[in-house]
């Protein structure tokens, strides 16, 4: 039977607990277990798919086309497990669950209630991947903070599954704030023995406590939250800042966290082989160069929005021994050509990732155009795709007014259009999502990138390259290198005589690895280090 590791929050927010369960996953995995990760949110949307991303940040998108929270990033990113559908759920999702149940009669007649039947969906989709997958570990993080109302019924499920999976069969993690008062020079340990207080209040005693601290943790703060907490001094892990992320799990494993959580599921602790990851990040914090690229978006107010392009950028160029250094250029900024030649002057490459709505969206062309004109590499993702072509229809196919019908549903020259069985669609979970096949060009420059003549990409879009100028483009010069064979879709498209110009109308930053960058992440990189010089 699987083992059961549950990840709870506790004191604030935004502590850091995706990383902490990425970096746990990535310490099991490398002692040899098969490890799965999990994330369930308390809120009430169905997915994060609608959701506005300066409330949200971005929305990840897995093979099977699950819209999913940005954390399962960093599960597939650290443990390099691509995860599914059954990797996230939200208090809405389980909501509706049990309603549409109750509406089929599906608990006949009786009185549907919080406990037991929310619970029992809520532990249902905890042990469904245990049933669907071979994994020794599943390791799920609770969302929001102890003691939130909307958190309660998923607080009392992995109450409940310790009982009905076996009380060595689970252990639970508590991740707490250990606020240091300058003026005092103290750790104050009260808000995580409130926070624990709270949690034991629930009827969960927690195996091991994380302290999320901004200074170190010394031995006597550790004897006094095991003491009052009920908690063995050997499961108290501290879990200070780094520069990166990345450094987390060797910082943990120095703290002890992968032998306290197999001391706690009375699991083998073989040393976990680490050394490429040690490596990774060597390489990481010693680059040999350096390069700017211009991210040009119309959320960079909250960088969360773009994370996995940031993240795919910095696996680039740990990939190119570079530093990147990502200037957030705000494309509602980009107001005129003069614009333009003061704000990107200093990129040495420029990547316009994805994005919905036609805020922002001249600034971008104008950045699309300077790149082509200038010669200065760029990267299109998604949306970036649909601005080169956009650029490219009105300056180089004279096709003046063209646009996409998101943008402009009036434009004489709808070079990207809505997809034919896309009229009328609902919002929520209607785009065209996850992993299809495409087709490369043997002579292209992502066939070179990617070694390989046939692909599959994760995609998030419901505007298309519109086929009907297909001919007009190719005539001009305009490279169709990507296509899916199954409804003849452009997905790829490069401008010719220019170093390094692409599109792409998949989202190649859901696949990238710290370890193992995505090869066109990898190639624009490498581009912009060649502009450079």
């Amino acid at each position: 039977m699987a083992k059961f590791i549950f990840i709870t929050g506790g004191v604030v927010s935004s502590l850091g607990k995706g990383i902490a369960a990425a970096s746990l996953g990535l310490l099991l995995k490398r002692r040899g277990y098969k490890v799965l990760n999990q994330k369930f949110d308390p809120y009430l949307n169905i997915d994060p798919g609608t959701m506005n991303p300066y409330q949200h940040g971005e929305v990840f998108v897995t093979d099977d086309g699950a819209e999913t929270d940005l954390d399962l990033g960093h599960y597939e990113r650290f443990t390099d497990e691509n995860l599914s559908q059954n990797s996230n759920t939200t208090a809405g999702s389980v909501y509706l669950s049990v309603l549409n149940k109750e509406r089929e009669g599906g608990f006949h007649g009786g009185t549907v209630q919080v406990i037991p039947n929310v619970t029992d969906e809520i532990k249902r989709r905890i042990l469904l991947p245990a049933a669907e997958t071979n994994a020794d570990v599943i390791i799920t993080e609770i969302g929001g903070t102890v003691g939130d109302i909307e958190s309660l019924p998923f607080i009392e499920a992995i109450r409940q599954l310790k009982h009905d999976a076996g009380f060595e069969n689970c252990a639970y993690i508590h991740l707490s704030l250990l606020p240091y008062i300058k003026k005092a020079g103290a750790l104050k340990s009260k808000p995580t023995q409130h926070s624990v207080k709270e949690l034991q209040g629930l009827g969960i005693q927690p195996d091991i406590i994380m302290l999320r601290s901004e200074v170190p943790v010394d031995a006597a703060a550790k004897e006094k939250i095991a003491l009052y907490c009920n908690v063995s001094s050997s499961a108290i892990i501290q879990n200070l800042n780094a520069k990166s992320i990345y450094e987390i799990p060797l910082m943990m494993e120095e703290e002890g966290l992968g032998s306290a959580v197999c001391r706690a599921l009375s699991l083998e602790d073989p040393p976990p082989d680490l050394g490429d990851w040690r490596t990774m990040v060597r390489q990481l914090y010693c680059p040999e160069k350096k390069t700017v690229v211009a991210l040009v978006g119309k959320y960079t107010d909250l960088r969360d929005a773009y994370h996995s392009v940031a993240e795919a950028l910095l696996h680039a160029g740990i990939c190119n021994r570079s530093e990147v250094v990502i200037d957030w250029v705000d494309a509602e900024t980009l107001q005129s050509e003069a614009d333009v030649e003061q704000r990107l002057a200093r990129a040495d490459g420029i990547i316009v990732p994805g994005g919905f709505g036609d805020r922002g969206v001249e600034g971008m062309i104008l950045a699309a155009r300077f790149a082509r004109e200038r010669k200065v590499p760029y990267f299109g993702v998604c949306l970036g795709m649909q601005i080169l072509v956009v650029e490219y229809a009105r300056q180089v196919l004279g096709l003046s007014g063209a646009h996409s019908t998101e943008m402009n549903a009036q434009t004489p020259y709808p070079v990207i259009a809505l997809m034919p069985d896309q009229n009328g669609a609902i919002l929520g979970g209607t785009l065209r999502l996850g992993k299809y096949e495409c087709a490369l060009k043997p002579d292209s420059l992502a066939a070179a990138a990617y070694r390989a003549e046939t692909v599959w990409e994760r995609h998030r879009h419901r505007y298309e390259f519109n086929n009907a100028f297909r001919a007009d483009f190719e005539r001009h010069g305009l490279r169709l290198t990507g296509i899916n064979p199954e409804r003849d879709l452009v997905e790829v498209v490069e401008v010719p005589e220019h170093p390094w110009m692409l599109g792409v109308q998949f989202h190649p930053e859901f696949k990238s690895r710290p370890n193992r960058a995505h090869p066109l992440f990898r190639e624009f990189v490498g581009a912009a280090l060649k502009a450079k010089i």
